[in-house]
């Protein structure tokens, strides 16, 4: 009955945590109250920075088979497509994944479960947390089981991936500030046809009402979401799709056959107070919430199972010391905090009622948006931002020193030249030096006798165009961010930054 790590909450962050982890050999025990993964689900967008680091588990090619990559996204006044943002053309040089891609929540938590039972971990179904303790150097756990038994459970940490009711958060108390919308919000599968159902995102800018029809895989397939009219909040569960089938067909001209699956709901807009209190962590959900514009939801979860996984095998295994875990918070409370920030901002203009708002809206708007659509340096903003390929952790302890663009706690930009793609070496869990042009021999000896992998590219003029610097040394962090830029080359610099923070490589473990 113990774990190093004991995961509350099967959905995508608890499990790409739990794969981490195992990876890594951590060993992990994960819980859920639910007796199967959701048959339904709200979340749908891949973003690209999310498939980039999926391909540390070998995940990111499934996920494209399983789901459908959207190459563009259109906006829509008055039942008349008004302009259209081309993902691929702006993201081509950025990333191996420009584009938005569907892979609905409930196949990727199939699919995530899947490859956990291969490395040999269950998810304990039917099982509740009830409380647990942070004392001794240990987290002590009670949990109900599927037969109504109760269950003592010994972890060295507890992550809560318990989403936004969490009982993890409610015990370690450290709130939850924010609001609630006071839309009601509705998700319906649907079969249909119309100039809507292109495989593209179609967004409708009409009213005080947000409209999306999202492509899904499957002809004829779309996933609708929306808001419903005031004068029906106070009675969401009476909602039917009949109520908003009608202002679908009107404003996106999409004709409904069948619906699979209807639902209402409410959101919030809220992020804890901490992301960490001793031996307990937040995740997801537990620790912010916001509106489903888009589409980061999901994505953002998953980034915080990322980087906390390898910061918690680093101090299990010996690695670093227990105060590595407080960059955690560090690093992901910020991006939190301006991500909530930002998808109310742009939800309250959907949204916004009353003449000028409408105005805005529908007259002013569908002028300008196609001006910046025509701008390569908008378009590009919009999609780096979008695809969270902009998230950085400059303000981060581990982040250290810059050349050009590139400072440290950014994600490696992505370079091709000729057979040789820089992003190749990345699905190497563990720290990695990465070298454009030459180095020196002492830097690669240091990195044989401390176990670093080094990777030396000739220099191209693709790398140039990258943002990446000649001959200048970038030491990676497992979760692939950048973590110190280095312009001398030589081996002292990776000794510091080792030897200040008390870190070691993790492959130095490994046989």
């Amino acid at each position: 009955m113990r774990s190093d790590v004991l995961i509350v909450g099967a959905g995508p962050t608890g499990l790409v945590l739990a794969l981490w982890l195992t990876r890594l050999g951590v060993k992990v025990h994960i819980v859920d109250k639910a007796a199967e993964s959701g048959t339904t689900s709200r979340a749908l967008a891949v973003q690209a920075r999310t498939l980039e680091l999926y391909q540390q588990l070998d995940l990111s090619e499934a996920v494209i088979q399983g789901g459908l990559h959207v190459p563009g996204v259109n906006l829509w006044v008055k039942g008349e497509k008004a302009t259209r943002l081309p993902l691929e053309a702006i993201g081509t040089d950025l990333t191996p994944f420009p584009f938005m891609h569907v892979f609905p929540q409930d196949e990727h938590e199939r699919l995530l479960v899947e490859r956990l039972a291969q490395l040999g971990v269950d998810v304990q179904r039917q099982t509740e947390l009830l409380g647990f303790s942070d004392d001794a150097g240990r987290v002590l756990a009670r949990l109900r089981t599927s037969d109504g038994s109760e269950q003592q459970w010994e972890a060295s940490y507890i992550a809560g991936c318990d989403g936004a009711r969490s009982l993890v958060r409610e015990i370690t108390g450290t709130g939850f500030p924010g609001g609630t919308y006071r839309q009601v919000f509705y998700a319906a599968d649907v079969e249909a046809e119309g100039p809507s159902m292109d495989g593209e995102l179609h967004i409708d800018l009409d009213d005080a009402d947000f409209l999306a029809v999202f492509p899904m895989a499957g002809s004829g397939r779309a996933r609708l979401i929306g808001t419903v009219r005031d004068e029906r909040d106070d009675d969401a569960e009476s909602i039917t799709f009949d109520d908003i089938s009608d202002r679908a067909i009107t404003h996106l001209k999409v004709k409904i056959h069948k619906v699979h699956w209807f639902s209402t709901y409410r959101v919030h807009h809220r992020v804890t107070e901490h992301f960490r209190k001793g031996r307990a962590f937040l995740l997801g959900d537990a620790a912010h919430i916001h509106s489903p514009v888009g589409g980061q939801g999901m994505n953002t979860g998953i980034g915080d199972a990322i980087n906390l996984a390898w910061k918690l095998a680093s101090v299990l295994n010996g690695c670093a010391p227990d105060s590595l875990l407080d960059s955690y918070e560090t690093e992901r409370i910020g991006f939190a905090r301006k991500l909530v920030s930002t998808t109310d901002r742009v939800f309250s203009f959907v949204t916004a009622e009353g003449r000028i708002a409408d105005l805005v809206r529908t007259r002013i708007a569908p002028m300008l948006i196609p001006t910046v659509a025509r701008s390569d340096a908008a378009r590009e903003f919009l999609f780096r931002t979008v695809s969270q390929i902009t998230l950085n952790y400059r303000g981060s302890p581990l982040s250290q020193g810059a050349s050009g663009h590139v400072h440290g706690g950014d994600r490696l930009p992505w370079a091709v030249a000729g057979y040789e793609d820089n992003f190749a070496s990345l699905s190497l869990m563990d720290w990695q030096v990465h070298v454009y042009g030459t180095v020196q021999p002492e830097l690669a000896d240091f990195c044989k006798t401390l176990g670093l992998t080094l990777n030396v590219f000739d220099w191209q003029r693709e790398y140039q165009a990258a943002g990446l610097t000649q001959n200048v040394v970038y030491l990676l962090r497992p979760d692939t961010y950048v973590a110190m830029v280095d312009q001398t080359g030589i081996w002292e610099m990776l000794d510091r930054y080792f030897a200040s923070r008390k870190l070691k490589p993790l492959g130095r473990l490994r046989p």
